[in-house]
């Protein structure tokens, strides 16, 4: 077992790269690469970034994650979350690679009842979950030191530019305090904070044990239930009106219920979604705090 992670890392400029950038993990470092330093949908540039690095673990965080864009330009969606994967999962076989790969819950259709598992055969109805599916099966299918982690409803407080559902909703619980918002409730899930899914995968990469596994907060909610905690945390008293579905038609499909739990890893479980909350809720307080004393 490798005592240090010399961790090539894709999408370093979005939310889960740059937790991990964040992150305390003794014994690794990091060739973060954002997409105008290596363009994963180009082969040669990906043999060739990898040979000059010289890293002992890939680590895929990049993404197309515009759901409702792909459904008019899958090209775009599929060259990223398919050609991409593909591409890293051909280099890391190349060289023997371990290679870490970031999925979704949108590979399944959301019309169970109970928490979808590993074993859970995938049936995405969006084309964002289609290209998803199509790159989870060039990594699993091209190369068998993968690591394959399904996750959902990610959210983090870096970089300050991310745009996630939380952010989304404190803006709105800001402006409209006199009408209040309204929340879609039923829809559900399992929200994520960042450095909780960064930590869960640290300890996975330790253990060698290649597969496909589900890491996600624990237990699951609504959009609806979600804001409402997070209002509640963050000291803001917007009124929150749950709305249907069918309130905010969008171009893609939603899975109606697709909170995720693991059968291949019961001895690493994420937190509580409703931990994750609270140290978001923290970690927006405190960088408001340190913005307003610093003058900007």
């Amino acid at each position: 077992m490798t005592t240090g992670w010399r961790v090539l890392l894709t999408g370093a400029g979005g939310q889960l790269g740059q937790a991990f950038l964040e992150a305390d993990l003794p014994g690794w470092s990091f060739l973060a690469c954002r997409h105008e330093d290596l363009d994963i949908t180009d082969l040669g540039q990906v043999r060739q970034r990898v040979a000059s690095l010289a890293p002992n673990v890939i680590l895929n965080c990049a993404a197309y994650t515009a759901v409702d864009a792909a459904e008019t330009d899958p090209v775009s969606a599929y060259r990223i979350n398919a050609t991409g994967p593909r591409n890293l999962a051909l280099v890391a076989a190349e060289q023997n690679l371990p290679l870490v790969h970031i999925s979704t819950d949108y590979v399944f259709d959301g019309r169970g009842e109970r928490p979808y598992h590993e074993f859970d055969r995938p049936s995405p109805q969006s084309v964002y979950g289609l290209s998803k599916w199509a790159g989870e099966q060039a990594v699993v299918g091209l190369h068998s030191r993968h690591y394959l982690v399904r996750t959902a409803w990610l959210y983090h407080h870096q970089p300050l530019t991310a745009k996630n559902f939380l952010r989304t909703m404190l803006a709105l619980g800001q402006t409209r305090q006199q009408e209040g918002v309204r929340v879609v409730s039923d829809q559900y899930g399992s929200p994520t904070y960042a450095p909780h899914l960064v930590s869960a995968i640290a300890r996975l990469l330790a253990t060698g044990a290649y597969g496909t596994y589900h890491f996600a907060g624990l237990g699951g909610t609504s959009w609806y239930e979600l804001t409402r905690r997070f209002y509640l945390e963050m000291g803001v008293t917007t009124l929150v009106h749950p709305v249907s579905t069918a309130a905010f038609p969008r171009p893609a499909p939603r899975p109606r219920f697709s909170v995720l739990t693991t059968l291949q890893s019961p001895e690493i479980l994420l937190p509580p979604w409703e931990e994750g909350v609270v140290a978001f809720a923290r970690a927006l307080t405190s960088s408001s705090s340190s913005h307003t004393k610093d003058g900007s």
